[in-house]
């Protein structure tokens, strides 16, 4: 490999660290201090540009881009959903209704600059505005939410909403009819590669963007979740297809598995971003602990609100007592029994009698004796 891809990908991940570092050790304040946002924005006009090209095009090349637009916003996403705390679901959702979009609306513009020293101050911007979004300084997406998306936008979405919920009903109606399907499908082969991308990018945003902007508006965590979880694997599935119609887009039925894909990921039916978010990005994050630990809390909220308080206690000690007990055994069937056992130790059930009677039988007149086993009932 020859030293300009080296140098390329040198300058992308150093660009990378910065934007993580940044993001640890500096508290979010909401972007309240417009001082900031003027600083900012002049500082990042001027390292556009006056930085040489010789040089800039190795710090704002299409790669980092990828990483501070998509990369690092899909593991700060993953992060979010296994976390116990929930307030970051919504914070990631905002900026993903914009940031997301905005990356994958814009991955062409590039292609199509041909001069050097624009080509590199349009990715130089564009590394900036992402920057921008989440920068725990000037939290644009925060800004853009509170300020234009839920006064302006939020009501004008949920009546959409509405009414997509309806159509997307008539598709899956139409789409149980396989001749209905496969005119479709012809239709779409047909179309122009450019309008099949259109077409798959519009698929995979246009109603998550409406239903995470309504999300976003409600007190409920649980859609937040949903939407975020939705748009961190989405995230995946579009670098994928980006890097792989280069090389076989041009391949038919390429976009149709691109469209079907996303579809299983977006729908509530399949729930397949919950699938694909637990069994590989999970994983490939090192994330399964803290998902675990946000899984029991959840269980435990659950309980408290399902149940009343007598019987929630005796369950959450129950559940206690067998994830204490140290077994090597991880047999499915052996731990089901021991937690079965442990269940029934907490459990009691209370004792019944009949009230006392007299003893028709008995030698000994009058009633109110004591009354003999058979009368008692356990």
């Amino acid at each position: 490999m020859s030293a300009d891809p080296w140098i390329t990908l040198g300058g992308a991940v150093g660009f990378l660290v910065a934007v993580s570092l940044t993001y640890k050790f500096i508290e979010p304040n909401q972007g309240r201090d417009w001082k900031v946002h003027a600083i900012y924005w002049v500082a990042a006009i001027c390292a556009v540009v006056f930085i040489p090209t010789s040089v800039a095009r190795y710090m704002f090349s299409s790669l980092t881009v990828t990483l501070v637009g998509a990369v690092y916003p899909i593991y700060r996403a993953t992060k979010a959903v296994c976390t116990p705390e929930e307030a970051d679901d919504k914070e990631w959702l905002q900026f993903w209704m914009l940031g997301g979009v905005l990356f994958m609306l814009t991955t062409w513009v590039d292609d199509v600059i041909k001069a050097d020293k624009a080509d590199t101050i349009w990715l130089g911007i564009l590394t900036f505005t992402f920057f921008w979004l989440y920068f725990p300084l000037t939290c644009g997406a925060y800004l853009v939410y509170t300020h234009i998306t839920e006064p302006f936008i939020g009501p004008k979405v949920k009546p959409l909403q509405r009414k997509m919920n309806n159509f997307i009903t008539y598709i899956y109606q139409t789409l149980a009819n396989a001749v209905h399907l496969y005119l479709l499908w012809i239709i779409f082969m047909f179309l122009p590669a450019g309008l099949k991308r259109i077409v798959t990018i519009a698929v995979g945003t246009v109603y998550p963007f409406v239903c995470s902007v309504t999300a976003a508006a409600t007190e409920e965590i649980e859609d937040d979740t949903y939407w975020l979880t939705y748009w961190a694997v989405y995230g995946c599935l579009f670098l994928i297809m980006d890097v792989l119609e280069t090389w076989i887009g041009w391949v038919p039925g390429f976009y149709s598995v691109i469209i079907f894909s996303t579809v299983y990921l977006m729908l509530p039916m399949f729930r397949g971003a919950d699938k694909v978010f637990r069994k590989i990005l999970v994983p490939l994050a090192g994330l399964q602990e803290l998902l675990m630990l946000r899984d029991s809390i959840q269980i435990k909220k659950q309980m408290l609100r399902d149940l009343d308080p007598e019987r929630a206690k005796v369950v959450r000690k129950s559940i206690a007592k067998f994830f204490d007990n140290d077994d090597d055994d991880a047999d499915p069937a052996v731990l089901k029994e021991e937690f079965m056992a442990s269940w029934s130790s907490s459990v009691k059930i209370p004792k019944m009698s009949m009230p006392s009677i007299s003893n028709p039988f008995s030698s000994k007149g009058g009633g109110g004796g004591e009354p003999t086993e058979a009368t008692n009932l356990v």
